[in-house]
């Protein structure tokens, strides 16, 4: 199908659904089909989410209709009060012990979670997933979109397929597009590897924050700046570094008085070479700041061991474009707020091949499989689901997760690697992240529907802390069985088959029992206060 065709087609969905219920067999049949050409094109700007999709309440994950059963809570990773000094204002720690859904939104959309895949895994064999998983569906990715014409974020970072590969022991790609690979605790449960999915995560900065004051590009400048910006998310007053030369950045980073060999830094006020002038805050990111996030599934060696795998679910790509103070942020919160209140449903820009403006300074663009496994542009239904995570939830720190979860300081620069890992408890808390989350969720998932996990780290339904204290490292804790891993992979391939992911990406092969299909306000069992948690994304991880 031309670009041209689709992109014609596209526009002319919201007078589609004037004349027809987005539902209708007809609809649906026209989106799987786009989706299953090879487009790389996202809706066109102007198709009205309200008019265009299937789930106005898309913000809302599963995961938040899973039954609590007024004791198991993992709504707390997600749903918090403001933590002082940060940007965030959501204060949303009260939707832990209240639901709070509008009328749309009592109604569970995502149906995929009650398809029952049995039989569509079972006619799938090991080696035909291990096959298809160990294909690379990136590599050929950034000259169709050049091809199609394509005006949104194109993938620049090569041999991101080969993992660990493509980067440096410090993390820098040796590709030298300025991307950098750190290594960070995923966040519970869903980007466990045990409920699916593998991933990584890479940051770049502008490229004033990678040259000296010459306009040169300088390793060490970038070094110092990354680590400074660590710093400033997470709140720290100085941060270790990997060795950097105090001559070379004609900077006193460690504050000794002396321009030697740094291997800490104290001197957080300001960025170093060409971005010195720059606005540097707590908490924020500076303008021009990139992530490149891809999910992938679990990845299964021959000796059994799991890692990512070469092929990617999804390439996902965010971009601040625009930057502001924390009382602008505070403003913003507020007017979500009278929003919310007044009953309206979450509405989001679409800016074409960029994806989709959150509202709040970042642009959010991502690629999806179609049917064939290759790569394509999400649509504006699918990007819109991301935006709850990467807007609307009190726990993010300037709408991220992953960067605030790095290793702290010079130990966490390099390619995501769980092996080793402490489980580092949250901060704030004594017990490991992982361990307190089992114990207040009841199970290994949100849906307590990982039989493996409840098998492994529970006994008589009680956590088994002597068990959890025996084990190696995160890897340890939240990787699967190959058996596990084969048959997650399979379902997954089957939701990448039908082209439904408006539906929901869980990769569930029988549907999960604890979770509702409709939900009310004011009669469905809520959480007591004893069962409510305070919680930080940052991690005391011990001295690196």
């Amino acid at each position: 199908m031309s670009r041209n065709l689709i992109t014609t087609v596209l526009a002319s969905l919201p007078l589609l659904v004037q004349a027809a219920d987005p539902a209708t067999a007809a609809y649906e049949k026209l989106i799987v089909q786009l989706k299953a050409s090879d487009a790389v094109i996202p809706p066109a700007p102007g198709v009205h989410p309200k008019r265009a999709m299937s789930n106005g309440e898309a913000p809302v994950p599963p995961q938040c209709y899973t039954r609590t059963e007024a004791r198991h809570n993992p709504c707390y990773v997600c749903h918090q009060d403001h933590i002082e000094g940060r940007e965030n204002l959501m204060n949303d720690g009260d939707l832990q012990r209240d639901y709070a859904f509008s009328d749309l939104g009592m109604s569970n959309h995502w149906k995929n979670l009650f398809e029952d895949r049995s039989e569509r895994v079972a006619a799938i064999s090991d080696e035909e997933i291990l096959g298809y998983i160990q294909a690379d569906n990136y590599s050929e990715l950034p000259s169709r979109l050049r091809e199609a014409g394509f005006e949104g974020w194109i993938p620049d970072l090569k041999d991101l397929h080969l993992g660990a590969a493509a980067f440096d022991e410090h993390g820098f790609a040796k590709d030298g597009s300025g991307w950098v690979a750190f290594n960070y605790k995923p966040l519970p449960s869903t980007f466990w590897p045990t409920n699916g999915s593998t991933d990584d995560v890479m940051i770049r900065l502008a490229p004033a924050f990678r040259r000296d004051t010459g306009g040169r590009d300088s390793r060490e400048i970038y070094q110092a700046n990354l680590s400074i910006l660590e710093a400033r998310i997470k709140g720290f007053d100085s941060i270790s570094c990997p060795p950097l030369p105090e001559s070379a950045l004609d900077t006193d980073l460690d504050g000794d008085g002396q321009l030697g060999t740094a291997t800490r830094i104290t001197r957080l006020d300001s960025w170093v070479g060409a971005a010195a002038g720059e606005f540097i805050d707590t908490h924020l990111y500076p303008k021009g700041t990139e992530f490149l996030h891809t999910v992938r599934y679990v990845g299964v060696g021959k000796d059994g061991s799991i890692g990512v795998s070469t092929r990617m679910k999804e390439v996902r790509y965010l971009r601040k474009v625009r930057e502001a103070n924390k009382a602008v942020y505070a403003r913003r919160y507020q007017e979500e707020s009278y929003d919310k209140d007044a009953g309206a449903l979450p509405d989001y820009l679409g800016i074409g091949d960029n994806g989709i403006d959150n509202g709040s300074g970042w642009a959010v663009q991502g690629f999806i499989e179609n049917a064939g496994g290759r790569l394509r542009a999400l649509t504006f239904e699918e990007n819109f689901s991301c935006m709850s995570c990467h807007n609307s939830i009190g726990s993010t720190i300037d709408k991220t997760f992953s960067f605030p979860r790095k290793v702290d300081g010079a130990g966490g620069w390099g390619y995501i690697n769980l092996k080793g890992m402490p489980d580092a408890p949250s901060l704030g808390e004594k017990t490991g992240e992982i361990a307190t989350y089992l114990a207040r969720v009841g199970g290994g998932s949100e849906f307590r529907n990982n039989d493996e996990m409840s098998g492994r780290w529970f006994r008589d339904g009680r956590l088994d802390h002597v068990k959890l204290s025996q084990a190696r490292d995160v890897y340890d804790l939240i990787t699967p069985s190959p058996q596990r891993a084969l048959q997650l992979n399979k379902a997954y391939r089957c939701i990448v088959e039908d082209q439904d992911f408006i539906y929901g990406k869980d990769a569930s092969i029988t549907p999960p029992v604890n979770v509702y299909d409709h939900i009310d306000n004011d009669e469905t069992p809520t959480l007591p206060d004893n069962r409510v948690f305070r919680y930080n994304i940052l991690l005391d991880w011990p001295d690196n």
